[in-house]
């Protein structure tokens, strides 16, 4: 990334946006969605090609994890997960459930 001090969410996302990951994804009912063509997936279609974890500056329990990811189907995007105190517990457990193979960290902007 160019500037490497980027601490904020938005500048990663928009960062991954130039390439080329703009699917919008949200999960509902033990699925990621993708919001504009409404398909669903389960674990094993997700590969999770990079993360960012986040603390708040002003308040630590502002806690997220910025996950870039593509689909089986060629959907590439990202995903802001809360995580700690105020985390979705079933959205936490459907990126726990994605298998091992389907983690790397080939797409981060700061490799």
């Amino acid at each position: 990334m160019e500037n490497e001090n980027a601490k904020h969410e938005k500048d990663y996302i928009k960062a991954y946006q130039e390439k080329g990951y703009t699917a919008n994804f949200r999960f509902e009912e033990g699925k990621l969605i993708a919001s504009n063509s409404k398909t669903t997936y389960s674990p094993e279609d997700i590969h999770i090609v990079a993360d960012h974890r986040y603390e708040g500056m002003s308040n630590p329990s502002d806690m997220s994890i910025l996950y870039v990811l593509e689909t089986n189907d060629g959907k590439k995007g990202t995903y802001l997960l809360g995580y700690g105190p105020n985390a979705d517990l079933d959205a936490a457990e459907f990126f726990k459930a994605i298998p091992d193979e389907n983690v790397s960290d080939k797409a981060s902007i700061d490799s």
